[in-house]
């Protein structure tokens, strides 16, 4: 990954570690908590966006992001999170990690704000009609959900929202010269599909399977 030739010094001890970054402060180590509180219940029912970092066996992570309307991530009760599974490509990377290994990690954003949770625990693949119905969207209820059983919860530093102004249109970066979905999948997948026909698909099933 890397090597002592390519940079001056590569880290490889806390001890080290720590004579560059000093300790967190009794205010950041305290906020680091086992379970979802009101503060935690608050975002987590303002959020349509939660970001989803898991595992395998061979030790490949994988993250993987989830949105709907706000509050789609349900709180099940202080130590348990229920994530409905939309359709979607039908790769299940997630669920597949969670088959091999039950860690997961997730990120929830809330637009406009700068404070983000980070929630870290076990997960596992439920089908249950009660709990589907619950997390139906337009009458349309996942066929799946995650189920999180929260370890630590806690809310992040918000330095990273204020440097990158994530939420400032006025100074998000120029996207024109980015490539859209179709061609970047004809590129990557060397495929040897026509590119309207593969744009075709990809908007159809964005607006025919959303839900």
């Amino acid at each position: 990954m890397t090597s002592p030739r390519d940079f001056a010094e590569i880290i490889d001890s806390r001890a080290r570690l720590r004579e560059i970054r000093k300790a967190p402060s009794r205010f950041v180590a305290a906020k680091v908590i086992d379970h979802v509180d009101g503060m935690c219940r608050w975002l987590i029912a303002a959020a349509p966006f939660v970001i989803l970092a898991s595992t395998d066996a061979a030790g490949a992570v994988d993250v993987s992001p989830k949105g709907d309307p706000p509050g789609f991530v349900r709180v099940l009760d202080a130590h348990r999170l229920a994530i409905p599974d939309r359709p979607g490509n039908n790769r299940a990377d997630t669920m597949e990690s969670l088959l091999q290994d039950h860690r997961i990690g997730l990120i929830f954003l809330v637009p406009g704000r700068r404070e983000t949770l980070r929630v870290s625990g076990r997960g596992g693949i439920v089908r249950d009609d009660a709990l589907n119905k619950s997390l139906a969207h337009d009458g349309r209820a996942p066929d799946l959900a995650i189920v999180v059983g929260v370890a630590r919860v806690f809310f992040p530093c918000a330095k990273c929202m204020m440097r990158s102004d994530l939420w400032e249109p006025a100074r998000w970066p120029d996207t024109a010269h980015l490539t859209g979905l179709a061609e970047t999948m004809k590129h990557h997948g060397r495929l040897a599909d026509p590119l309207d026909e593969i744009d075709r698909i990809v908007r159809t099933d964005a607006e025919d399977r959303l839900y």
